[in-house]
C-alpha cells in the first residue's frame, strides 16, 4: 500500500519542515501521524489533534499526505510514524533530524574582561550549547602564540578550559573562544586579560651632550598596567609644556614614550633631568643627566693653488722647487731592463788598466762593483718610490 518510504529529514532549529507519506489504494481507511518517541498523535486524516498550532497536514486528493512542522524546535526531534487504520494496521517511520547551530553561554564562560598580577595564574572558561556539540577553540585575536604550562606555545588550543600559568604581560591581549560544529553560523567570545604590574622604566640615553643655544630631546620608554601618571621633573619640579619646553607622550597598549624637547638651552637648563611614573601598584623613576658641550669647531677652508703664470702672464711669487738632477744613458741603455744595464757604459776616455783584469789574465774585461752606504740606499729607495728605478753614474774603484 505505501508507495514510498518516508525519506529522513535534516532542518534547522527554526525553519520550517515536511514529511510525506505516499499511499497506494488507500480506499476508506484513515492516515494518522504520530510522534513515535512522545507517544503523542497528531492528525487523524485532514484533522490535526494535538494542540500544538505549529503542527499541520495536507492532502494532494492523490496519494500523498503531507505533514508539516512550523519553526522546528530541538524537541521535535524523534522519529515520525505514518499510520493506516487497516486490518491489521500497517505504518511506516521517518526521522526528523533537528540540527542547532552553536551558541556561547554567557553566564557559564569567563567575563568579557578578566583581570590578573602578573605572574599569577589563570584559567579562561567558555561553555557552549548546539547539536551536534560544538567544539570550542582558542586563539590570540593579535595572531601570537598561546603559552601551555610554560614549556610550549600553540597557534590554538581546542578545550573548553584555556589554563595561562604564570602570566607575564606578554600575554596581555585579547583571546577568542570559537565555537563550531559544522551548522553556520559559527560564533565566538571575545574575553580581554589585562595583567596589572607595577611601572618599569627604560632609558635609551641616560648621558646626554649638547652645547648652549641648541635644542634637545630626552627619552623614557615606560612600561605599566594599569594605565600610569607619568611626567617630567626638573630641579624637583614638574616640568610643564610651555616655549621653553615641550612634552610628548605616544601610548600603545601598556607601552608608553616620553620625550622632553628643550629648547635654546642656557647654563640653567644643564643638569638631571627625571621621568617619573606612578599607577595604583607602585611608582618608578629614570634619570638622565644632560651636560653641557663645546661648540664645533668651524671646518678648514679649501685653498686654491694657482699655477706658475697667471692670467696676465706673471710668474708666481711663489718658487717652485728645484728639479732633481737624474741621469742620463746613452741611448743603448734606455731600455731599464737592458741586459747590460748594471755595467758600465761606453765612454771615449781612454781605458784604465785594472788590477783584477790581470789577476784573471785578460786584459780586456771589465768590472763594475757598486758600493753603497745606508743612507745611500735609503735615497735610491725614495727615488725609485718617486722616479721610477735610478741607477748612479759609473765610478770607477780600485779592487784591493
Amino acid at each position: 500500500m505505501f508507495a514510498e518510504p518516508i525519506p529522513n529529514v535534516t532542518v534547522a532549529v527554526g525553519r520550517d519542515a515536511s514529511l510525506p507519506c505516499v499511499i497506494n489504494n488507500l480506499g476508506s481507511y484513515k492516515v494518522a501521524w504520530l510522534h513515535v518517541g512522545r507517544q503523542m498523535l497528531l492528525t487523524i486524516h485532514t484533522h490535526v489533534v494535538v494542540k500544538i498550532p505549529r503542527f499541520s497536514v495536507s492532502h494532494d486528493k492523490q496519494k500523498t499526505w503531507l505533514l508539516r512542522i512550523q519553526n522546528v524546535q530541538q524537541a521535535d526531534r524523534g522519529y515520525y510514524m505514518c499510520q493506516v487504520n487497516t486490518v491489521p494496521m500497517i505504518s511506516q517511520v521517518g526521522y526528523l533530524q533537528v540540527v542547532v547551530p552553536p551558541n556561547i553561554v554567557d553566564s557559564l564562560s569567563s567575563e568579557s574582561t578578566v583581570a590578573v598580577k602578573e605572574h599569577q595564574n589563570i584559567t579562561l572558561i567558555c561553555k557552549a550549547e548546539g547539536y551536534p556539540e560544538p567544539t570550542l577553540m582558542w586563539r590570540r585575536e593579535d595572531g601570537n602564540a598561546i603559552p601551555i604550562d610554560r614549556r610550549s606555545r600553540v597557534e590554538k588550543y581546542v578545550g573548553e578550559q584555556l589554563n595561562l600559568t604564570k602570566i607575564t604581560r606578554m600575554e596581555m591581549g585579547a583571546y577568542l573562544c570559537i565555537a563550531t560544529n559544522g551548522i553556520p553560523p559559527t560564533v565566538s567570545k571575545r574575553i580581554i586579560v589585562d595583567v596589572e604590574f607595577s611601572p618599569t622604566i627604560f632609558v635609551p640615553n641616560q648621558l646626554m651632550g649638547a652645547p648652549p643655544g641648541k635644542n634637545v630631546t630626552l627619552e623614557c620608554s615606560i612600561e605599566a598596567h594599569p594605565r600610569a601618571i607619568s611626567y617630567w621633573n626638573f630641579n624637583n619640579s614638574m616640568v610643564l609644556s610651555n616655549d621653553k619646553y615641550t612634552s610628548t607622550i605616544m601610548e600603545n597598549s601598556y607601552r608608553t614614550n616620553m620625550q622632553l624637547t628643550i629648547r635654546n638651552l642656557q647654563t640653567s637648563d644643564f643638569g638631571s633631568y627625571r621621568c617619573i611614573s606612578k599607577n595604583s601598584l607602585g611608582e618608578t623613576e629614570g634619570s638622565i643627566r644632560l651636560y653641557a658641550m663645546a661648540q664645533p669647531s668651524a671646518p678648514p677652508t679649501a685653498t686654491e693653488i694657482k699655477s706658475s703664470a697667471n692670467k696676465e702672464g706673471k710668474q708666481n711669487s711663489t718658487p717652485l722647487p728645484p728639479k732633481r738632477p737624474t741621469t742620463v744613458w746613452p741611448a743603448v741603455y734606455n731600455n731599464p731592463y737592458h741586459p747590460k744595464r748594471t755595467e758600465r757604459p761606453p765612454t771615449s776616455q781612454k781605458e784604465v788598466e785594472r788590477p783584477e783584469s790581470k789577476l784573471h789574465g785578460s786584459s780586456t774585461g771589465s768590472a763594475y762593483i757598486i758600493r753603497w752606504s745606508a743612507p745611500q740606499l735609503m735615497v735610491v729607495a725614495v727615488q725609485y718610490i718617486l722616479t721610477g728605478p735610478y741607477i748612479p753614474p759609473y765610478v770607477p774603484q780600485n779592487v784591493n
